[in-house]
């Protein structure tokens, strides 16, 4: 196996700052009323979900910071921090990363790392899927020189002292409770990691100074039930089809606000089905692939029409071009300790292939590169949060970011099995970047 084929692409010069206008629609129409009712019921509708799912009283600030098993005072780990955030360049950036540990937020630690940039990960490993795969990322981010912090967003004093041991020029908000379907077994996690967790890092950088210029993950779930393809950053988004949609829709709302208010530059990137090598075990791909190795029956959905359902698959490279290249044209905050001085960036891009395919191929091009027929199951998509289809205009993100998607899905899939091979099979020498 190559070594590069694990091996994400990384983005080399920094873009220049752009402006950013928003092109609002005429009043007028019922349509805006019907929205802005939509969302003050969303509003009005999360809240009361957090006031149910809160947890206890907030931690100390005195909370220890820690990495992996060995719990350790700030006091004693500024040395790991302060090397892993300083920028190898005087004009590299200095990002404090949030759930580093996940898929994307290796990928893209790694990227920055190894252009230069100081890079700080934050991450809880928690247990929404097997945590030895986030273990195994923390220990391929160590030896890239990126130190993880453990420790949850939700804890306003951890990212407190975060915020004052290193002066943040970005944060690159990639932590969240993911997952459409996960949403009807624990709706609360959602609230309290999407909105109580995203609500907590705004009101700690709020007071930064200065304040840092906030790049977080949105989703393409917000477009929920619209039915105009491709899906563009105009069009409604007050119809989630899934609690998971909804929080990321009322994270959106949010953003707005502390953007009017205290000035902090917010740009929200929505995602469409992410895929390739250190992905996530709960994706599609990734349990098509487990299952049909071990000859198990797989379920594919069809639409209530009798076709396949379908997804803008986007290769996680491409994922990362997209995130720095917002990162890079990302304009600074305007706001100090709280204080609005003047107005502030505000932008939301989609970030997908612009190419949907069928779980249908998605199934065909695995059994040709794995060389095994799956066991299939076809059964109607159930009323679970799952969309018949998700298609992006990039558009905007070509215009402004420079984001060109290269990479199509028989490609990745080749990129991830070739890995997902060598990590599951039992050597002691693990597939690394």
């Amino acid at each position: 196996m190559s070594h590069l084929d694990n091996i994400p692409s990384t983005p080399g010069k920094h873009k220049p700052d752009k402006a950013f206008r928003f092109h609002s629609a005429a009043a007028s129409s019922s349509l805006s009323k019907l929205t802005l009712y939509s969302t003050l019921f969303l509003s009005v509708l999360l809240i009361f979900l957090l006031l149910l799912s809160s947890p206890s009283s907030p931690p100390s600030p005195r909370r220890h910071l820690s990495t992996g098993s060995h719990h350790t005072p700030l006091s004693l780990s500024h040395k790991l921090i302060r090397k892993s955030a300083r920028p190898r360049y005087t004009t590299g950036h200095t990002v404090l990363v949030t759930g580093a540990a996940g898929f994307v937020g290796t990928h893209v630690s790694l990227a920055l790392k190894r252009r230069g940039d100081g890079v700080l990960g934050l991450d809880n490993f928690n247990h929404y899927y097997d945590p030895t795969l986030k273990r195994a990322r923390q220990k391929i981010l160590e030896k890239a020189g990126v130190f993880i912090v453990e420790g949850d967003i939700n804890d306003k004093g951890l990212l407190q002292q975060l915020l004052d041991a290193v002066l943040f020029t970005h944060v690159m908000h990639l932590a969240a409770q993911a997952g459409v379907r996960y949403a009807m077994q624990n709706p609360g996690s959602y609230v309290h990691s999407n909105i109580a967790g995203f609500v907590n890092l705004l009101e700690v950088s709020k007071l930064a100074n200065p304040q840092p210029a906030i790049i977080w993950a949105s989703s393409s779930s917000v477009y929920g039930l619209n039915s105009k393809v491709p899906f563009s950053e105009k069009d409604r988004t007050d119809q989630p089809a899934s609690l998971y949609a909804a929080t990321k829709k009322a994270g959106e709302e949010i953003a707005h606000t502390y953007n009017h208010i205290y000035g902090l530059s917010i740009t929200g990137l929505r995602f469409f089905t992410v895929y390739g090598p250190w992905g996530r075990p709960d994706m599609a791909y990734f349990f098509f692939t487990k299952d049909i190795m071990k000859g198990k029956t797989i379920t594919v959905y069809e639409s209530p029409d009798k076709g396949s359902v379908a997804r803008d698959f986007t290769y996680i490279d491409d994922i990362v071009k997209g995130c720095l290249g917002a990162l890079d044209t990302a304009k600074k905050s305007t706001g100090s300790g709280g204080k609005k001085r003047e107005p502030a960036q505000l932008r939301i891009f989609n970030l997908g292939n612009t190419s949907p395919v069928p779980v249908s191929r998605l199934v065909s091009i695995l059994e040709k590169i794995l060389k095994m027929k799956a066991k299939k199951k076809v059964v109607p998509l159930p009323r679970n949060g799952d969309v018949e289809f998700t298609h992006a205009n990039i558009t905007l993100a070509m215009t402004e970011l420079g984001y060109k998607p290269t990479t199509d899905l028989e490609a990745g899939l080749k990129k991830f099995v070739r890995w997902y091979l060598s990590f599951y099979s039992g050597s002691k020498k693990k597939s690394s970047w």
